[in-house]
């Protein structure tokens, strides 16, 4: 890597000119719970206090930077084809997150230092950049500011051995990640309560951008926002919905997923029926008067359909119009939130190519962010990429699980054993949840009770409850995900989606198999009416999408099990 290559030595350099040497470094250091690494952190003792102290350092080649017109946190840097995020920012955000997640900070930041060091550039080829006022945990420096960053370091570190508060950092335990769900009311209803970093923050800038322009002139911006699983997608939704509420901008979140929008009206909209009310639906802007509200964001965009038109559609209504138009037509600005790997249906439309086509046949500029980042799966980028080779939707196959210590895989013999893994973890206060390909019929609920329906050899559970309503002890469908009491029946696509838990566990049914050497795509297997009516291709699609979803809904981990010997004997080969 060029950083390797140039800017460590400098800095290197820079810290035995200051008479730091001894201050150890921790060279790409992953922030907790994510997959986004510090490019430095330098460890040792404070001159004045004597505490340790940590400075975090971000190492930028650029020669020449610029901000973006319109907003306070986003540049346009030379040799990069994406907007990034202004270097104070980002290394002030990184701050903020170990911060909060670090139990050797206490949740207090007066032994966190963060700077950025443009060791490339001059002054005048970043002037723009010193716009941003600087903090202790966001400083900004040039080489043609080398004595003045020295000094800043001889400020925050004392020319004494730095690896005991190296060790310590090392070691420090981990606090919980901040579960989307369980924070959602404060988001929208009261204060900011997630740090988005880089992209996500990039991406939010890009919409506030957006909307300030469509407020000052008739210009109208589709912002289209792509991202894997976890990488932060409805979260950037929640904190536009809160932010864009308290500056008192019309705004509404759709999906097109009856679970994923009844449940943010249940947690986001606690105790304020105003609030539950900006959750609603694709097929809800057939009529909608044109930009009549500021900003509507579809996040799980990934499920627009080709129209809005369903069996209950007055006929004055059915126009036949693709859904994506209506979706841009109804606000001043359209964002749209997606995963391409999650089209799970035949009918869905939502893809980057169909929604770029659409926004600029209706005379829309696009801003495309995409967010390279995995947060859900314990920040395993590694882990998603497996998933991804594993049903060859991307690179060339499967490949060997090489273990990630952020993220545990591993596979189960039989339902029983995944169900028994599952429930320790339970009881251990780790949210777990079984999910399972459309493979079984799937019965009425009785008065007060659910039939098990999901059968594997002398293993038995019903699927999840097909009501909004509780049956028995079993929650509503919207409720799977996020109730306790979802643990005891097998999830499907559709009450997964959008949702995220600590630890999954997945059945691969007769759906799918591994024949030799490749996926077989098995129609006669599937219980899924709208899915099998789709020709092979789209089918096989689809049912590999299905199986994506549900082995990325894990923060922490993934149990799996195959119902097919020959499956179940691939997935062991690769995952030891």
């Amino acid at each position: 890597m060029k950083s390797w290559e140039h800017s460590i030595p400098a800095l290197i350099g820079d810290l035995q000119d200051a008479g730091l040497g001894e201050v150890e470094i921790l060279l790409e250091y992953q922030l907790p719970l994510t997959s986004k690494r510090a490019d430095a952190v330098l460890c040792g003792v404070h001159p004045k206090s004597g505490e340790d102290s940590y400075v975090v350092i971000e190492l930028k080649q650029w020669g020449h930077a610029i901000p973006v017109d319109g907003t306070d946190d986003v540049v346009f840097a030379e040799g990069f084809d994406q907007f990034r995020l202004h270097p104070i920012e980002q290394v002030r955000r990184y701050c903020e997150h170990l911060s909060d997640f670090l139990a050797t900070f206490e949740g207090e930041d007066r032994q966190l230092s963060g700077a950025a060091y443009l060791h490339n550039a001059k002054d005048e080829a970043v002037s723009g950049l010193f716009m941003m006022p600087p903090s202790q945990q966001g400083q900004l420096f040039t080489a043609s500011r080398r004595s003045e960053f020295l000094e800043f370091l001889k400020s925050r570190l004392a020319a004494t051995p730095g690896a005991d508060a190296a060790d310590r950092l090392m070691n420090s335990a981990v606090r919980p990640s901040k579960q989307l769900l369980a924070l959602a009311a404060d988001e929208v209803q009261r204060r900011e309560q997630f740090v988005l970093l880089d992209e996500q923050k990039v991406a939010y800038s890009m919409v506030m951008r957006a909307v300030d322009e469509a407020r000052k002139s008739n210009n109208k911006q589709a912002v289209i926002i792509t991202g894997g699983p976890g990488s932060g997608k409805s979260v950037i939704a929640l904190s536009l919905m809160g932010e864009l509420s308290r500056q008192g901008r019309s705004v509404l979140h759709a999906t097109g997923s009856s679970a994923f929008t009844q449940t943010l009206r249940k947690v986001a909209g606690d105790r304020a029926p105003r609030v539950k009310k900006m959750f609603t639906y694709y097929n809800q802007f057939i009529d909608a008067e044109k930009n009549g509200i500021d900003v509507l964001i579809n996040d799980e965009a990934h499920r627009v359909k080709e129209t809005s038109t369903n069996r209950w559609t007055p006929a004055v209504k059915r126009t036949g119009r693709p859904q994506v138009e209506e979706l841009i037509d109804a606000a001043r600005v359209p964002v749209f939130l997606l995963d391409e790997h999650q089209v799970v249906r035949p009918g869905e439309r939502g893809t980057v190519a169909e929604i770029e086509s659409a926004a600029l046949n209706m005379g829309c500029e696009i801003v495309r962010v995409d967010l390279d980042a995995q947060f859900r799966c314990g920040g395993s980028r590694l882990y998603e990429s497996w998933v991804l080779h594993l049903l060859g939707l991307e690179g060339d196959g499967p490949i060997q699980w090489t273990g990630d210590e952020a993220f545990e895989l591993t596979t189960a013999e039989g339902p029983s054993a995944l169900e028994d893994r599952l429930a320790g973890l339970m009881h251990r206060g780790y949210s777990s949840r079984i999910s399972a390909g459309y493979c079984w019929d799937w019965s009425k609920p009785g008065a007060d009770y659910l039939f098990p329906d999901v059968q594997i050899g002398d293993w038995s559970r019903p699927w999840n409850n097909p009501n909004d309503t509780k049956v028995g002890d079993a929650p509503g469908r919207p409720y799977w995900a996020s109730d306790p009491a979802g643990f005891d029946q097998v999830g499907c696509i559709y009450t997964a989606q959008g949702f995220e838990y600590d630890y999954s566990g997945v059945i691969i049914g007769p759906d799918l198999v591994w024949r030799t050497d490749r996926w077989v795509a098995r129609r006669e297997y599937s219980h899924d009416n709208q899915v099998k009516k789709a020709d092979l291709p789209d089918f096989e699609r689809a049912i590999k999408n299905t199986y994506k979803v549900l082995l990325t809904r894990g923060m922490r981990g993934t149990f799996v099990h195959s119902t097919d010997p020959e499956t179940q004997a691939h997935l062991e080969s690769l995952i030891v």
